[in-house]
């Protein structure tokens, strides 16, 4: 069996405000992630998702437990080293598209390598490879603004594609998109997986979207109460 790319053990997270009592968000979270799963992770506001995405991301650390991505702990990293993380080995997907503004496709699409290290030159010719992929070659230049939402929406997988990521991270990924822009982006993500092999964890509400992946994480007050095949998770929450 295959050596587990993400696994979680009795992962608790809990905030804390000054002059109120723990606020406590996840518990005892536990499950692995092989390479080149697809897993959607579903539930309703409230029910932990969101924070459980966090810390796969290394956005947020667990109150107690154990976060092992790619066969490193991340517990007791710093900050920087955190970055790293997020730089080389995960790629993020957000449904605001997060572009830079101010920058060209291209140079949104280069950043991440312009961080790590790279001349600009490089980065450029890798950036304009990957919108080449992406269908985009000819708005390399253009400026968000000048995109419609699926352009844009391709453009960011661009970005979380370039540094080869252990991980494609996708927080509601069409949430600002049209019915048929968004079944456009999950093909897109759904051949990823399927032809370069590419580990995606996505997050949505939407059963529609769901049925993109492979296998669903339900959760419910911060415990997964349902992990299995989409078709059987999506069947048994119809009947419900």
């Amino acid at each position: 069996m295959p050596q587990s790319l993400i696994r979680l053990s009795d992962v608790h997270k809990q905030y804390e405000t000054v002059g109120a009592p723990p606020v406590p968000v996840l518990h005892g979270i536990s499950l692995d992630i092989l390479p080149g799963e697809f897993v959607c992770l579903m539930g309703q506001s409230g029910s932990g998702k969101s924070t459980l995405m966090n810390i796969l991301g290394c956005l947020d650390i667990p109150t107690r437990g154990q976060y092992v991505l790619d066969g490193q702990s991340v517990a007791g990293l710093s900050p920087d080293e955190l970055a790293g993380i997020r730089n080389r080995r995960l790629g993020f997907v957000f449904q605001g598209f997060n572009l830079l503004k101010r920058m060209t496709a291209l140079d949104n699409v280069a950043l991440p390598m312009i961080y790590s290290g790279l001349s600009r030159d490089e980065a450029s010719r890798v950036a304009r490879d990957k919108l080449g992929m992406m269908g985009l070659a000819a708005f390399a230049d253009r400026l968000p603004n000048q995109l419609s939402g699926g352009q844009q929406q391709r453009v960011a997988i661009a970005r979380a594609l370039v540094m080869s990521p252990a991980v494609l991270l996708a927080d509601e990924p069409t949430g600002n998109l049209d019915t048929a822009t968004s079944e456009e982006i999950m093909r897109l993500i759904q051949g990823l997986n399927r032809d370069d092999s590419i580990t995606v964890v996505l997050v949505t509400h939407e059963q529609d979207i769901a049925r993109y992946g492979k296998r669903l994480i339900r959760l419910k007050d911060g415990h997964i109460i349902f992990d299995g095949s989409v078709t059987q998770g999506l069947s048994e929450r119809g009947a419900a």
